[in-house]
Formats: structure tokens, C-alpha cells, sequence
């Protein structure tokens, strides 16, 4: 299982790479693996407005479906609009191209209760 370095993991398997003040947030590799193939995705509208731990979408997968949580308070600047269509993205890549949204932090404080990628594993382990 992979834990890139650049990443921070929420509790609930969420991750965020930060640059320049925008978080890109996807599923953990342990996160897609635990639901398995995953069918469909309710992603929120650029614009929107979310506060730590709110949720973001839904992620739905042949197991189960599942809330995605926010790590991070901020406006979203951009979609995954591919997800629609190939949602198997989030499973073959989820740290490229299944990341899910794009946010422009609000508060880059928040980013100090997230793990870094040696606690997530641990954690998960």
C-alpha cells in the first residue's frame, strides 16, 4: 500500500496535497480498497463552501457508500468532472487522476491536525 510523503490523511482516509494554498483531496489507497469497486460519485459545485469535516459528496462503490469528508475549510475552485464517467479512476489512481476536488484553503492552520503520511500508516495499520 502507498503513503506518498507529500500527502496529509485524515482520520476518515480523506487525504490533501498542499500547493500554493490549494488543497487537492482525494480517498486513501486504504480508503478505496476497504470499499472496493467504486460506482459513482456525488461530487459538490465549483463555488461551494465547506468547513473542516463537513461533507463533500458521496462515494458509492459495489460494498458500500460512503460520506467524503472535507481535512480542510475552503471554497472549491475545481471538480474532478471526470469521475462522472470512469469513477474507477479513484480506484486505479486514487493519488493522480482520481483525485476528487480542488479547494483554495480558508484557515492553512487546519492543515496541523492532519497526519502526515508515517501517522496515517500507522494508523491504518
Amino acid at each position: 500500500m502507498d503513503f506518498p510523503k507529500d500527502l496529509l490523511f485524515t482520520e476518515d482516509h480523506e487525504y490533501a496535497r498542499i500547493a500554493d494554498g490549494i488543497a487537492t483531496i482525494g480517498v486513501s489507497e486504504y480508503a478505496q480498497e476497504q470499499l472496493g469497486d467504486i460506482t459513482y460519485l456525488e461530487l459538490p459545485q465549483v463555488g461551494d463552501n465547506f468547513s473542516k469535516g463537513d461533507s463533500l459528496g458521496v462515494i458509492e462503490a459495489v460494498k458500500a457508500a460512503s460520506d467524503i469528508y472535507s481535512p480542510l475549510s475552503g471554497e472549491v475552485l475545481e471538480v474532478n468532472t471526470e469521475l462522472e464517467a470512469n469513477p474507477e479512476l479513484v480506484n486505479k489512481d486514487c493519488y493522480g487522476k482520481g483525485w476528487i476536488v480542488k479547494i483554495k484553503m480558508s484557515n492553512s492552520s487546519e492543515t496541523s491536525s492532519l497526519m502526515n503520511a508515517d501517522d496515517y500508516k500507522a494508523h491504518v495499520e
